[in-house]
């Protein structure tokens, strides 16, 4: 398999795919990702811990909708150009 820009995209979509689907009550908490803090000292995004969650809660409210399109063109792009 070749190294490609398609590929690239492909892969990104994968991953926020699975950033997507990660269940808060299973997963999430488990690993100490729970509930976002929102304060406005910044404090809590200032760590990596809390840039990843906020990443995380983003990803699974806004980009929901659109990976859904996102996904139906790659799946019918794969099925006619193979």
């Amino acid at each position: 398999m070749t190294f490609s820009f398609y590929g690239l995209l492909e892969a990104a979509l994968l991953v926020l795919n699975g950033i997507a689907v990660l269940n808060r009550e299973r997963f999430l908490k488990k690993i100490g990702f729970g509930e976002p803090v929102h304060s406005f000292d910044g404090s809590s995004q200032s760590s990596v811990k809390g840039q990843l969650m906020s990443l995380i809660f983003a990803v699974q409210t806004v980009m929901r909708m659109p990976l859904i399109a996102v996904n139906i063109c790659v799946i019918l792009f794969k099925l006619i150009l193979g």
